[in-house]
Formats: structure tokens, sequence, C-alpha cells
């Protein structure tokens, strides 16, 4: 990346919205410049953020070899609620802001989504179509399907988003539990669910709703062992991200005949953090499974949202303002990387 001129420049290491008219109109509003890239690597990210003051990332990993790398910057606004893509702790050694967007901006889409993958999983919505398209018309194509009422529904983790799902899946007759080691029991009880050990949930509940942060500490939850325990009509659902699940013990316990079936917003590879990805995913070829890209946040409405979000909390930053949705904690009045940055405009 060259600089044009000499106004502090903000990158998008990556999008997939299309163009970046709403981060254009938020940064060069505010006197800034605006560059926008599609990295797929860290080295990418590194190339094209040498002098950025701040990044924009959607998918693009920003890791310690980044921010080292990336000498002017300031900040590292993530395009979402998750920043698993972004080393904060190596940010706030080197007293960078990494900012995200509060779940709010699209907690309503994924608890929608996952009602809804819930749903066709249970109801065997795909399977139906597939086979009527291809001229088998008859209701044993989904054969079995159990009634929902008086079923249970467990909810790994009990924040916003699950709220949400236990309020609509209540309405379907189901009793709602769910397990959340950060919550004290009394806070899951108050919403009319019922706390439960994460055995308990995973061995008793017919659908297991995955909507936990990845961490170092959820990466492959759902493993064989995990998957193993489960019963053999059950169906997991995540709406969370993929490496929660591991894909080849998913993919195992599917056609061994473990659980019944799954309905999955991401798999385990990410393909949206890929260049050329192909679908190559076994899983992909099972039909007792749904998978949709990632898409769960998506609505019109949401996308503006996060997206103005972004832009709005590194342009804050970038002019001396305090971040609004700041996920580190960086020492008062410190400012990043002043020994490293050059004069302005050379």
């Amino acid at each position: 990346m060259t600089r044009t001129d000499s106004r502090e420049t903000i990158l998008i290491a990556d999008y997939d919205f299309g163009d970046v008219d709403i981060e254009r109109a938020v940064v060069e509003g505010a006197g800034l410049q605006l560059l926008a890239a599609q990295c797929k690597s860290e080295d990418e990210v590194i190339e094209a953020g040498r002098e950025a003051g701040g990044v924009l990332t959607q998918y693009a990993r920003v890791g310690s070899r980044a921010i080292d790398a990336l000498t002017r910057c300031r900040v590292i606004a993530r395009y979402g609620t998750g920043v698993d893509i972004v080393d904060v702790d190596a940010a706030t050694r080197r007293g960078i802001q990494v900012t995200n967007a509060p779940n709010e901006w699209c907690a309503e889409e994924v608890a929608d989504h996952a009602v809804a993958l819930w749903l066709a999983a249970a109801r065997k919505i795909c399977r139906y179509d597939r086979a009527t398209r291809q001229g088998e018309w008859h209701w044993k194509t989904g054969k079995p399907i159990h009634r929902l009422r008086g079923q249970v529904l467990g909810l790994l983790s009990f924040g916003s988003i699950a709220r949400l799902i236990a309020e609509r899946a209540k309405a379907f007759g189901v009793e709602v539990w769910a397990h959340d080691p950060f919550l004290d029991q009394s806070e899951i009880r108050e919403s009319q669910v019922r706390p439960m050990s994460f055995a308990d949930l995973v061995e008793g509940a017919d659908y297991v709703v995955v909507q936990t942060p990845l961490t170092p500490q959820t990466h492959h939850t759902f493993d064989r062992a995990t998957l193993r325990r489960m019963k053999p009509t059950a169906i997991l659902v995540n709406t969370a991200r993929g490496p929660i699940v591991e894909d080849a013990a998913l993919h195992h316990a599917l056609t061994e005949g473990w659980i019944a079936g799954a309905a999955l917003d991401d798999i385990e590879e990410e393909p949206a953090k890929q260049r050329g990805w192909r679908p190559t995913n076994p899983l992909l070829e099972l039909p007792n499974v749904i998978v949709t890209p990632h898409a769960a946040y998506y609505s019109e409405e949401a996308v503006r949202t996060v997206r103005t979000i972004a832009a709005e909390e590194a342009v804050r930053v970038l002019t001396g303002q305090p971040a609004r949705f700041p996920v580190n904690e960086l020492p008062p009045g410190s400012h990043p990387h002043q020994g490293d940055l050059p004069a302005h405009g050379s």
C-alpha cells in the first residue's frame, strides 16, 4: 500500500459486501483516507496495511505477527461481535485499541435463523424439498419425524441471542434448558429456562443449539466423545462458530447414527476465510445435514448497522475520541505506537 496523501489511512482488510460505500462515507466524511483490500492471509494484511492507522476486518486474521508489523496501526475494528481472528493480547501490548459491535446488531436475525435451522432439521424440510424436486411425492421421505411439543431444546450459553432463541422456542411447546458456566442459575431460571450441567444438557436434550463464543476452551467442544453422549434421536444446531464442532467427528456421528441430524450455519474450515474454497467437505454430502454459509447474522438492516459501527469506531479512535465498543482496555493516556509513527505526511 502506498500513501497517496498526508491523511491518516484506514484499511478494510477484507469484505464481502460488494462495495465499501458506507465505510467510505464515514471515513472520508471525517477527513481520513480509505483503502479496501481482499486479504486472505496474515501476510496479505501486513502487505496492505503497513502504513494504515486503522484496520477494519471481516474474516481476515490480524494476529501477533501482523500487529507487530503494522507499526502505524492504532485501532483494529472487527465487523461483528467475535474477535477470535484478532490477537487482542498482542494488540493491547502494542497499545492498539480493538473494537467490535455488540450482539444487538444481529441478535434478532441470529435467533430467527437458529429457530429456522432447528425447525427445518426437525421437520426434514430440505430432505422433502430435494425429494419432491426429483419426482418423489411421499410423506415417508422424512420418516421418522417426532412431535416438537414436549421435547427438550438445550441451549449452550445463555447470552442475549440464546435468550431470544428461548423466547421463540417456547411457542412450540418445548421445554428449554440452558448451560452457561458464567451465569448464576437464578438468572437462567428468571427466564423460565432450566439451568443444567453441560453433561446433563448434552445427554438429555432432544435438540442442542450452540450459541457459545469460540475460544480455545470451546474449540471442538463437540468432538467424538461429546457427540457419542447425545441421544440417537438428537439434532445438533450450530449458529455460533464452525470450529466449536469437529467436522470429522460430526460426520462419523451422523453416518454411524450416534445422532439423527445437524443444522450448521458454519463449518469448521470456515470457507469465507479461504481463497478458492471448494465444497469438498464430506458433511455436504449427507442428507441429514443442513448447511448455511455463515448467514445467520444477515439482514440488510444488520449489515448496514455493523458496517457503520466498524467504520465509526476506527474514526473515533484515530480522531482522539474513546471507542464506544472497546474490546480491550488500554492504559489511560496511552498513545498507540507513538514512538513508531513518522511525522504526519512523511
